[in-house]
């Protein structure tokens, strides 16, 4: 993997929610097993990486300010779009590569 990758990851995506990354590659592989248009898929593993790093951002901050709520909000939907975004790029890798392998 590209060294400015593993950086960006490193330095942008919260530790604690790499799991998610994987996560949603089990999502997305059940769901494009599934009749839902592929077009589609990025969108819905984007949706649920949102609202499922809003569920962590909600169980681990506190809120005490309207700031405070607004700050979990838009570090939901960075780190929901983040994740959801890795996991579409390393499926599109192994893709890449078992098409080169063929």
């Amino acid at each position: 993997m590209d060294e400015s990758i593993v950086t960006a990851i490193k330095d942008y995506i919260r530790p604690e929610l790499l799991v998610l990354v994987a996560v949603m590659w089990a999502i997305g592989y059940a769901i494009k097993k599934s009749k839902v248009n592929d077009a589609l898929i990025p969108y819905i593993l984007g949706g649920i990486s949102i609202i499922l790093c809003g569920l962590y951002i909600i169980g681990t901050c506190d809120f005490t300010t309207y700031k405070d709520i607004i700050l979990g909000i838009f570090t939901s939907i960075v780190q929901g779009i983040l994740v959801a975004s890795l996991s579409v790029y390393g499926n599109q890798c192994v893709k890449q590569i078992q098409k080169a392998n063929e």
